[in-house]
């Protein structure tokens, strides 16, 4: 969320910045300066009227103290006070509005950020591996899933529907090979501590990452006796995460960190669920794009001045993943249409599908600013000689490290083999218990 003041005082910025991002200023802000003059005017007389009360009030007291007739005052206190509950109940009413006005307002790209519409105006400014040439066509993964026997599209769309997936075997050992291979790099080489959080949050959880409002149709929210009411944002309503940035970053909200303890760099493997209300239609083939897929997350909680370099280093962090299984990729910039609601800044690192002849989305990491602070009131407050006496709030980021069924497939695209086995990357043997192919299934 932006700060008020900063809106107040920079509008035509904010407004370039929509229109940079393919939004309407109009729709998003509608009449920003009445409404924030109407707020702050009810606010104004609302102070006074209280300030009036108050020296009615100890004129009461004089005159009774006195023994004099106090009536007439206490009349015009019972009147003021009317007066002054309604103009309260308007100002909560303007105050209500303003703070949906801000909900609404997506964070402003950084001018680095290149000006553009889609992702197909995005920049790519690197790139890492080689392309490895094959000596026969090679497939995609759904069909070198299925003909190992590893890979189960058509019983997991019995068991739950379409965009579900079942992996067998070493399919599924390799799934979790590539869980345990991440954190351990992420923990034992990076630095990151882990942490395994709940599956389900709450509508406040969601709020603070920025999923809502705006994406809830993209969500799968549990029948547990609420309703969800837009701008009412709960404590006890339940949600299935779609990544798990959420619950992470949610973890320190509400809460002031020490100083000391920044950067702080948190990793977290966890199952995440998204509707993909809006991708009808889109990758209906394999498992890119599903309702149900696991990922290993990199979050972490950075001082200001700290947040460029720490989102190069988490996106590195990211890289080595890819360079580690020997697995081609490229960096994107992405451009002001195609960055998210929350971010200021994301790179997108593609992985290389020779099956398909193409680039894949495989990790988003991005540099949030203070906009998921201010959602989810995540401050921190400085010591020595930068203290400023008051908190400041964090600047947050979090990208994939990876997501994890990307990777699988991106693994069997890559290294299959002329006779339909897949070799296993050297980096991974180990935790595939030595294994060298996966070879067809009995």
């Amino acid at each position: 969320m932006l700060d008020l003041g900063f809106v107040r005082n920079n509008l035509p910025l904010v407004e370039e910045k929509l229109r940079a991002r393919g939004a309407d200023p109009v729709a998003l802000l509608g009449d920003f300066h009445s409404l924030d003059a109407r707020r702050r005017e009810a606010i104004t007389q609302s102070e006074q009227f209280k300030a009036r009360r108050n020296e009615l009030s100890q004129q009461v007291a004089v005159l009774k103290r006195a023994g004099q007739d106090a009536t007439t005052v206490m009349e015009e206190t019972k009147a003021l006070k009317e007066k002054l509950d309604a103009l309260d109940s308007a100002a909560t009413a303007l105050d209500e509005e303003m703070r949906q006005a801000l909900a609404r307002i997506p964070n402003l790209t950084r001018d680095e950020v290149p000006l553009g519409r889609s992702e197909t105006e995005n920049v790519e400014v690197g790139n890492w591996g080689v392309k490895k040439a094959f000596d026969f066509t090679p497939r995609p993964h759904w069909e070198i899933g299925e003909a190992l026997g590893i890979l189960d599209l058509e019983r997991a769309a019995k068991l739950s529907g379409a965009r579900f997936a079942v992996y067998k075997g070493a399919g599924a050992r390799l799934e979790r090979a590539l869980i345990n291979f991440m954190l351990n790099q992420h923990t034992e080489l990076h630095g990151y501590t882990e942490v395994l959080p709940p599956f389900m949050v709450n509508s406040k959880s969601l709020f603070g990452t920025g999923q809502l409002p705006k994406f809830a149709e993209d969500l799968f929210r549990c029948e547990d006796g609420t309703e969800f009411v837009p701008g009412e944002y709960r404590d006890n309503d339940h949600w299935l995460i779609p990544t798990a940035e959420v619950p992470v970053t949610n973890l320190y909200r509400d809460e002031v960190l020490e100083d000391a303890k920044l950067p702080m760099s948190l990793t977290a493997y966890t199952p995440c669920f998204r509707a993909e209300a809006g991708a009808a239609g889109r990758d209906t083939r394999g498992i890119i794009r599903q309702h149900q897929f696991q990922k290993v997350e990199l979050v972490k909680f950075v001082r200001p001045e700290d947040s460029d370099a720490e989102h190069e280093k988490l996106t590195r962090h990211a890289e080595t993943i890819l360079e580690l299984l020997e697995l081609p990729y490229r960096r994107l910039l992405l451009c002001t249409g195609d960055t998210g609601f929350s971010a200021a800044k994301t790179y997108d690192l593609e992985v290389w599908l020779p099956g398909q002849e193409l680039y894949r989305e495989i990790s988003s990491c991005s540099n949030f600013e203070g906009f998921q602070a201010r959602r989810a009131n995540i401050k921190f407050k400085r010591t020595g000689p930068d203290a400023k006496g008051k908190n400041e709030f964090v600047h947050t980021l979090n990208g994939s490290g990876l997501a994890v069924g990307r990777t699988w497939l991106a693994i069997l695209e890559n290294y299959q083999q002329a006779d339909g086995s897949v070799k296993i990357p050297e980096v991974l043997k180990p935790y595939m218990g030595g294994l060298e192919y996966i070879v067809k299934q009995s």
